[in-house]
């Protein structure tokens, strides 16, 4: 979902909380067989944490929201500036969100184009071509091109139908949930909460020694503070 206060432009069908769904759409966008969401079961587990595939390049976390965590969330927005953030410098790659109950599509842009996931973007894709186009831009004509992108929008909807959810009525239906999306820099290492309904990215600081993935050491114990 997305805040109803914030500014939204479009609606889109919201995507199940599924990771055949979401694998299905990233390879239809552009991205390498090689890489694909797994569910992870337990972050307390060894056993459960040993099924994950790794290594882990993103987390997207799916969680419920409610009043009271619109409003948490707002209080905390207040005192943050909005992301000015631009080009091929950037640490990371950031969308705000201007489509309503698309923020699991936010969050697996987020997960896909930043990091070392990045790296299994093919050449002459849909998300490849997307990229190029979007890098150089501000967070709102990044927006705006997201909402423009019509071959996004048609491999998008088609997942979205996908699933075992009923899926909405209508696109403005409300949903009670949200996605976000934790991810280490390719640039600095650096772990970072990527929420496309908050002002930019959140930088949590470096976590864990260099070569480790989003599911070790550090970063793993900040996770844990999100479920």
């Amino acid at each position: 979902m997305a805040n109803p206060t914030s500014t939204v432009c479009k609606h889109f069908i919201p995507l199940e909380s599924n990771p055949i769904v979401f694998t299905d759409l990233i390879h239809k966008l552009g991205v390498s067989q090689s890489l694909a969401f797994s569910d992870v079961l337990s972050l307390e587990d060894p056993e459960l944490l040993a099924f994950v595939p790794r290594p882990v390049h993103a987390l997207v976390l799916i969680f419920p929201t409610s009043a009271a965590y619109e409003a948490r969330k707002a209080e905390k927005e207040a005192a943050r500036v909005e992301y000015a953030g631009s080009g091929a410098e950037e640490d990371v790659i950031w969308f705000k969100q201007t489509i309503h109950n698309a923020c699991g599509l936010y969050a697996i842009l987020h997960a896909v184009c930043n990091g070392e996931a990045r790296r299994y973007i093919r050449e002459r894709t849909i998300l490849s071509r997307f990229l190029r186009e979007i890098v150089p831009l501000a967070s709102g004509p990044r927006a705006r091109a997201l909402e423009d992108a019509a071959e996004f929008e048609k491999v998008y909807t088609a997942a979205a139908m996908r699933g075992d959810s009923i899926v909405p009525d209508s696109p403005e239906a409300e949903v009670a949930f949200h996605f976000i999306c934790l991810v280490k820099s390719a640039k600095n290492g650096h772990l970072y909460r990527l929420d496309g309904d908050s002002k930019g990215p959140i930088d949590l600081g470096r976590k864990g020694e260099e070569g480790e993935d989003v599911l070790s050491g550090a970063s793993l114990g900040v996770i844990k503070e999100y479920v």
